[in-house]
């Protein structure tokens, strides 16, 4: 082999072992932090008299405020660099959820949730952003799918703990007011952490030899200009350009299925039995997340070795969509968690490839700005899918109603990106900012 080839794969194994680890750590946090209210809502809901409607809206409304803040969010971390903005993030939004174990009514929650959106907007966009300042276009797809993996082990983690903290009562606070308290604390924790350990530039890496930096610089350079002589967009163009908006709405839909069933997944299974705990509920929780888990990389690990990335976005929330239909048709505990199983493991094998997709005609401040409008547009979702379901539940007085709504918003996802031409959207000129989708 080479001595260039083994520069570059000794240099893409530091990349990995370095920066991969911890982001995954910091997306652990971020997205426990964001549906943790899910396992809160177990008790928290009679505690405080919400409805499902009530708490629908608690849960989408974190997302109205991520669309206000996400895009201005992104263009300031372009400016100064991820390392100060992520641990500015972090710090705020940790305060936040621990500033909701006072929460005394809805009133009190709706607020705090638009603030923990405001406070956490910008965070996986900047995430995302990072990841192409460092990896080749080539080790893109794994290095999202590695960090995004963060999601399902986020529940599976988190899903028992959560649960065990309905069950710890002290100084005459209720379990769910503790649960806010220890699990905001690790972001405040770690975004202090992350002012010394992240590094904004591979030129500033002093974990990187000097001929790893020159590769990689190199190669990261190279693609910058190909993008560059291949039209890729401005700023402006990106706000302007239908492919930007285009995704948007993918993103939306698919946010819809990934939020409705983060959110609700323990009152479903709840609804499995009487007789079940909450631990019950907790543990049960993490098979869908641990399948999941495996199928992202896996999916993921298989697009990049093909270079496909077209097909592997489509495919699983197809397979998300038959899993929620499935799951909302059967009667059957069993069967249900196999289905919203195999609806999870769908949802999240989608995500690594639609950002790849993302990269491949955006760069430089136009990726800040349309990874940004993506994400904020596309989140949305979050607070439609969540609510939608609220108001079925009130509406049927059952829950399995939205899983049919939420697999119809995944199969609308999967035709979207089946529409999309084939061509990168680069062969087109994009100097009116109106490609066709």
């Amino acid at each position: 082999m080479d001595t260039q080839s083994e520069v570059a794969k000794r240099t893409i194994r530091k990349l990995t072992t370095r920066i991969i680890p911890y982001i995954f750590i910091l997306y652990i946090i971020s997205f426990l932090d964001r549906v943790n209210i899910g396992y809160a809502a177990l008790t928290m809901n009679k505690a405080l008299s919400l409805s499902s409607s009530v708490f629908g809206l608690i849960s989408g409304i974190f997302f109205i405020g991520y669309f206000i803040f996400e895009v201005p969010s992104n263009i300031i971390l372009h400016k100064i660099g991820a390392r100060i903005w992520i641990a500015r993030i972090m710090v705020t939004w940790g305060i936040v959820v621990i500033i909701t174990a006072w929460a005394a009514n809805a009133t009190h929650l709706y607020i705090l949730r638009f603030l923990l959106g405001l406070a956490e907007a910008g965070f996986f966009p900047g995430i995302i952003l990072y990841l192409t300042l460092w990896f080749p276009a080539k080790q893109q797809a794994r290095a999202i799918a590695l960090f995004m993996s963060a999601m399902p082990v986020s529940n599976i983690i988190g899903a028992p703990i959560s649960a065990w903290f309905l069950g710890f009562t002290h100084l005459g606070w209720e379990g769910w007011r503790w649960l806010f308290v220890w699990e905001g604390l690790p972001a405040v924790i770690f975004g202090i952490i992350t002012i010394f350990y992240l590094t904004d530039r591979p030129e500033q890496a002093k974990w990187l030899s000097d001929e790893e930096k020159n590769w990689l610089t190199t190669k990261l350079k190279e693609e910058h200009e190909a993008k560059i002589a291949a039209k890729k967009l401005t700023t402006k163009e990106a706000l302007a350009n239908r492919r930007v908006w285009y995704l948007s709405l993918v993103y939306f839909f698919s946010q819809n299925g990934l939020f409705g069933v983060g959110f609700w997944l323990p009152t479903i299974i709840k609804g499995f039995s009487n007789s079940l705990s909450n631990q019950q509920v907790g543990f049960i929780a993490m098979i869908p997340y641990i399948v999941a888990g495996v199928s992202m990389i896996f999916v993921a690990r298989h697009s990049d070795r093909t270079g496909e990335r077209r097909i592997h976005t489509a495919i699983p929330p197809l397979v998300g969509a038959i899993g929620l239909i499935g799951s909302g048709m059967s009667h059957d505990p069993v069967v249900q968690i196999i289905m919203l199983s195999i609806a999870t493991a769908g949802i999240f094998s989608y995500y690594a490839c639609f950002w790849s997709m993302t990269s491949t005609f955006l760069t430089g401040a136009a990726a800040a700005v349309g990874i940004a409008v993506i994400n904020s547009i596309g989140n949305l979702g979050g607070f439609v899918g969540p609510y939608t379901i609220g108001l079925l539940k009130d509406a049927t007085g059952s829950v399995y109603t939205g899983l049919y709504y939420l697999g119809g918003c995944l199969l609308i996802t999967s035709l979207l990106i089946l529409a999309l031409r084939k061509e990168n959207p680069s062969s087109a000129s994009s100097q009116s900012g109106k490609q066709a989708v």
